[in-house]
């Protein structure tokens, strides 16, 4: 019998979407690797609280290459005077790339949250967009949520390990959580970026298990 977490951890899957994935628009090395033991995790209901996060982007979002002529996928630009690398369109409103992954049961999850959803902001983190016109990063309630349900700890896994799952932890620190960072439950858009990930997790004092 597997033994239940507390109930002040929750568990948070982040982007678990066929387009972050082998043969999808923006794939993760071996993201497709993650199935079948975030299937099996999530089978298990060791944890009391589980929230997945779903890119959710319309189809002219300002994080696409497509969006700016003359530009590529993967260049930098500055959108809203920040840092914004430019991606392949992905994760369309409505299309297969943008589903939560068939492969798991997502019955068992208790919220489902869709970010990246305005057009002018992009959203890596579950806990706040990235720099809209304004100059703000605003909130995207999760925070809020989990502490009222009286969680304290958060535990994040999922795609990509380099971008989205690694704001999400950062923010989730800076939320007032204890966190901890499930490694081997990522993977990287690209491996070349794990010493920065590890680097800025040290910084934040969030642990890798």
């Amino acid at each position: 019998m597997t033994t239940a977490l507390s109930a002040d951890v929750a568990l948070l899957v982040i982007d678990l979407q066929p387009d972050f994935m082998p043969g999808g628009a923006l794939a993760c090395e071996q993201g497709d690797a993650l199935v079948a033991p975030m299937a099996a995790l999530l089978a298990q209901r060791r944890y009391p609280t589980v929230v997945a996060t779903q890119d959710w982007h319309p189809a002219d979002h300002a994080s696409f290459a497509s969006q700016h002529p003359g530009h590529l996928p993967f260049e930098a630009i500055l959108l809203h005077a920040q840092p914004q690398t430019l991606w392949p369109d992905h994760c369309v409103q409505g299309s297969d790339g943008a589903a939560l992954h068939p492969g798991v049961d997502w019955a068992v999850a208790d919220l489902i949250l869709r970010k990246g959803t305005r057009q002018q902001v992009d959203s890596y983190s579950a806990f706040r967009e990235n720099h809209g016109p304004d100059g703000t990063r605003p909130a995207t309630g999760l925070a809020g949520w989990l502490h009222e349900r009286g969680i304290r700890e958060v535990h994040v896994c999922g795609l990509a390990r380099d971008y989205c799952v690694l704001w999400s932890a950062q923010d989730a620190v800076k939320s007032g959580f204890r966190v901890k960072f499930l490694w081997d439950l990522t993977r990287p858009v690209t491996e070349a970026n794990d010493g920065m990930v590890r680097e800025a997790l040290a910084k934040a004092k969030i642990a890798v298990v």
